[in-house]
């Protein structure tokens, strides 16, 4: 019976998701209201209020929502990546930017990234860094593996490399979502140009 119950909780999150992630697309985050939302997913005002206290709440989770997914798809890379620096960093990243825009916009991107900066103390602003962290955290466990198996230069610490990867692959995301001519793939190219550049640094002699 508690399983059921944590299943149905979770159901009606995720449908609370999905509607207020097609509204913000299709209206924009400020004109959406919770009474919008809950219309949308067929709920009670009040029962989305019981899942999230605000909009930004709502936009936060999305945003987990999100990262938890790509996480998710990055376990299977880490525990095997495939071929060496430059094919198994690719991979990784590059499924972390096809699946940046399944929820978000790029306005609501530039919303979420704009809350977590106005407030860094906020609970918003904590929880955004904490996605942004265990990204990085993915990075360096890959990078880590990598070592092992020969396909770093001895003597890179990967997890002064990992910060660097990530610092460097969000700096383009952020001019990405900046910028509402920009496709994916020229984000895509932009990445594959960076690894290439540092995998011609980094590798094994």
């Amino acid at each position: 019976m508690t399983g059921l119950r944590a299943q149905n909780k979770a159901d009606r999150s995720r449908r609370i998701l999905e509607s207020a992630s097609r509204l913000f697309r299709e209206a924009g985050f400020d004109a959406v209201r919770i009474e919008d939302i809950a219309q949308d997913a067929q709920m009670s005002p009040g029962t989305v209020y019981n899942y999230f206290s605000t909009k930004g709440d709502v936009l936060l989770a999305i945003v987990a929502m999100e990262v938890e997914e790509v996480l998710v798809a990055g376990e299977a890379l880490v525990a095997a990546p495939k071929g060496g620096f430059e094919a198994s960093m690719l991979s990784l990243i590059g499924g972390y930017y096809d699946h940046s825009l399944n929820y978000l916009s790029k306005a609501m991107w530039r919303t979420a990234m704009a809350q977590s900066i106005a407030a860094p103390e906020a609970a918003f602003s904590t929880h955004y860094t904490s996605l942004d962290r265990r990204l990085t955290e993915q990075i360096v466990a890959l990078l880590r593996r990598l070592s092992e198996t020969g396909a770093l230069r001895p003597g890179i610490a990967p997890e002064v490399l990992g910060e660097i990867i990530f610092n460097d692959i969000n700096m383009m995301f952020i001019e990405f979502v900046k910028d509402e001519r920009l496709g994916l793939p020229h984000l895509q190219r932009a990445l594959q140009a960076h690894v290439q550049q540092l995998a011609r640094l980094i590798g094994p002699d």
